[in-house]
């Protein structure tokens, strides 16, 4: 969206970073990988619990809001950064749009599903990546803001594909194409509790049949298996990884498996069947186009189809269009 917003002269951006996500590779290579403008802002607010974060990056944001008085305020995905962006924007009177907005799981004990539901109640304008969120925003009421617009992750990867061929994690890490697992688990429902996690781990190792599994690992998850003794010597364990070596090392993996939303869609975009480390997910298609099924079900759905609601990769373009014709005449 960055890009499109910087190619777009009806549009200036100015970009907040809350800091949710402080590590480097998790955050500011992002923005050297991508040519992205760096944020006008970082608040630095993380490792923290989620009503104090998100109180605190409400007061944050709330103060530049005050001072830029933007036209606007754009949220993305379902992370405590959204729900305290949108919060903050609303309370001052400034629309909000949510981008990624419709998606639901059905677990309320899940931070990201209360960010999710609280952000979509209180924006103006509802930018949705899939028809099943068209779907589910109408079963709540809310069809009259929603706009289908596609996925911007889908663009995103289809920009970053040639530089992530570039990369050289395989290499690296002495794994081959098409002969390696590719694991990533951070949530907190599944890394708060160690035999969780264990069970989690265990699972993958039997479902990998003998293939090295390659397991970045989130700082939290890392401090969880230490304390708790787990062994992480199965594994081909690396720290957090720069968006093009992720990239890379998805696009040529035989398998992932992850408990992350968006990784859950990448593996689809690069035609890497995937299973979910949760009892659900909120991108239900890739489960009924059969490249995506949860841990607990025995196989992927047949046959494999393609889905068509991710777009050509202009989906920023269309939100754009969809921000102007809602908003401009602010």
């Amino acid at each position: 969206m960055s890009r499109a917003f910087s190619l777009d002269e009806r549009f200036e951006e100015r970009l907040i970073h809350t800091g949710q996500h402080s590590d480097f590779e998790m955050s500011g290579s992002f923005f050297e990988e991508l040519g992205l403008s760096h944020p006008a802002l970082n608040l630095g607010i993380g490792n923290l619990p989620h009503g104090a974060m998100t109180g605190r990056m409400m007061e944050g944001i709330e103060a530049d809001l005050l001072a830029a008085r933007p036209d606007c305020v754009l949220v993305y995905g379902d992370t405590n950064s959204t729900l305290a962006g949108a919060l903050a924007a609303v309370k001052q009177q400034i629309p909000v749009i949510h981008a990624e907005a419709g998606m639901r799981s059905g677990r309320m004990d899940v931070p990201e599903e209360v960010n999710r539901i609280l952000t979509d109640r209180i924006s103006t304008l509802l930018l949705c990546a899939s028809r099943q969120a068209m779907d589910n925003l109408e079963r709540e009421g809310l069809a009259a803001r929603t706009c289908f617009t596609g996925d911007v992750m889908y663009d995103v990867a289809l920009f970053a594909k040639s530089r992530a061929e570039q990369s050289g994690i395989r290499s690296g890490l002495k794994v081959s194409k098409g002969e390696y697992s590719l694991l990533t688990v951070h949530r907190a429902e599944n890394t708060n509790d160690a035999s969780r996690l264990k069970t989690l781990l265990d699972y993958a190792v039997s479902n990998a049949k003998g293939r090295p599994i390659v397991f970045p690992l989130h700082p939290r998850t890392q401090a969880i298996a230490r304390k708790a003794a787990i062994d992480l010597s199965r594994f081909v364990a690396t720290g957090p990884l720069g968006y093009l070596d992720f990239q890379a090392l998805l696009a040529n993996a035989a398998q992932v498996l992850t408990d992350s939303g968006g990784v859950q869609k990448e593996a689809y975009f690069h035609r890497v069947p995937c299973v979910t480390l949760r009892e659900e997910t909120e991108w239900t298609e890739t489960l009924e186009a059969g490249w995506n099924r949860l841990w607990t079900s025995p196989g992927y759905a047949t046959p494999r189809l393609e889905i068509q609601d991710y777009g050509d990769g202009r989906a920023a373009e269309s939100s754009l269009a969809a921000i102007w014709s809602a908003l401009g005449a602010r």
